[in-house]
């Protein structure tokens, strides 16, 4: 059962004990999410010295033991189409592998929505952390932060999902060697070529809109790659922000009366939550919108360009039991990155700007349709 905080003066008091500091991936697992054998993490564990005095120290990071039961705490940023994707394919692979290997991995009660709310995100870190969890994977690069803050002390592991920097964002010391309690699985985009599919659809484009949300650390990279590669390419740019549905949909109201040829939007959580409000907008206007994610494309936008969140969710579960079944220090686990190269097009509003997306097939590893819809089946 998912639940929604409500502040209450408890959790807020032990937030305040808790929360401290806190500390562009392309890594080796292009091609979808691979099924992590535990097989290397185990003969890793197994040549730990055999001396006594190490053995308190080492038992926690042993192989699980047939039985075993593990608490596991999922903390999803905010409700929407590519999160909660992720969300479900967490948990059908922990229960995937927890049948696999006779063990438990018990998310049930220790699953949160934020809500977008940093508080409350401070809140589900402090029950987390009261409820004694084992690992905490935190789904988008908010509740990641908070999550690391909140764990500075605990060194709880953490093992996030759909962090578009992890290095920008000040979560880990590098891409590949991650160090203190954390790991996890990125969602970056290639910017640049989201623009090449952007021109090979329309080559006369001349003035691109950049619809985000400023507040957001995962977009603000991808938005300085789109302003690089317009002014190297001769393109003009408006931007447009917003915090909240009311202000996005102002914004995407600016860009249709600025006449953009296109508009550019990168894995942005805000933006995603106001996509079905604000699509028939630019469709109305012939304006074709580029995104950093599928589910962009779900809820009617025209072109989504990134990873499959269904693996990516995946891949970030199998992490994280490599973690607790499989005695890895997270610290020491290269963050990954999947197939970035997947074209998703809504076809409804691809006839409705009038984009001939065929030109796409050759650019991309991988063409996928979808319709309008608020969730994926």
């Amino acid at each position: 059962m998912k639940r929604n905080m409500i502040a209450a003066m408890t959790a807020v008091t032990m937030t305040a004990a808790l929360l401290g500091g806190c500390g562009n991936a392309d890594q080796d697992t292009a091609g979808g999410a691979e099924d992590i054998r535990l097989t290397e993490a185990a003969d890793a564990g197994s040549g730990r010295a055999d001396d006594e005095d190490m053995l308190t120290e080492d038992a926690e990071h042993a192989p699980a033991a047939d039985g075993a039961a593990y608490k596991v705490g999922i903390v999803q940023y905010v409700d929407d189409a590519s999160l909660n994707q992720i969300e479900k394919a967490i948990e059908a692979e922990l229960d995937a592998k927890g049948a696999e290997l006779g063990v438990t991995f018990d998310y049930a009660d220790y699953t949160f929505n934020g809500q977008a709310d940093q508080t409350i995100l401070g809140q589900i870190a402090a029950e987390l952390a009261a409820d004694e969890v084992d690992i905490i994977i935190p789904i988008a690069t908010p509740a990641a932060m908070v999550m690391q803050s909140a764990t500075e002390e605990s060194g709880i592991p953490i093992v996030f999902s759909a962090v578009s920097d992890p290095e920008g964002a000040g979560l880990v010391a590098s891409n590949d060697a991650p160090g203190a309690n954390i790991t996890g699985t990125s969602d970056a985009i290639d910017t640049a070529m989201i623009f090449d599919l952007m021109r090979a659809a329309n080559p006369d484009t001349a003035k691109v809109g950049l619809l985000y949300d400023k507040s957001q650390p995962a977009s603000l990279g991808s938005i300085e790659d789109a302003k690089a590669y317009c002014d190297a390419n001769g393109i003009a740019y408006v931007e447009k922000t917003g915090t909240t549905i009311a202000e996005v949909s102002a914004a995407a109201d600016a860009l249709v009366a600025e006449g953009v040829d296109a508009i550019f939007t990168p894995q942005d959580n805000t933006i995603m939550t106001a996509e079905l409000a604000i699509f028939e907008k630019f469709t109305d206007a012939g304006i074709p919108h580029y995104t950093g994610a599928d589910s962009f494309a779900l809820n009617g936008a025209f072109c989504g360009y990134g990873v499959n969140y269904a693996d990516l969710g995946t891949a970030t579960a199998d992490m994280a039991v490599e973690v607790l079944a499989g005695g890895a220090n997270p610290g020491e686990m290269a963050v990954r990155t999947l197939d970035r190269g997947i074209v998703t097009v809504n076809t409804e509003t691809a006839q409705a700007v009038g984009i001939d997306y065929s030109v796409f097939e050759e650019m991309c590893s991988k063409l996928v349709e979808t319709v309008t819809a608020e969730e994926f089946e």
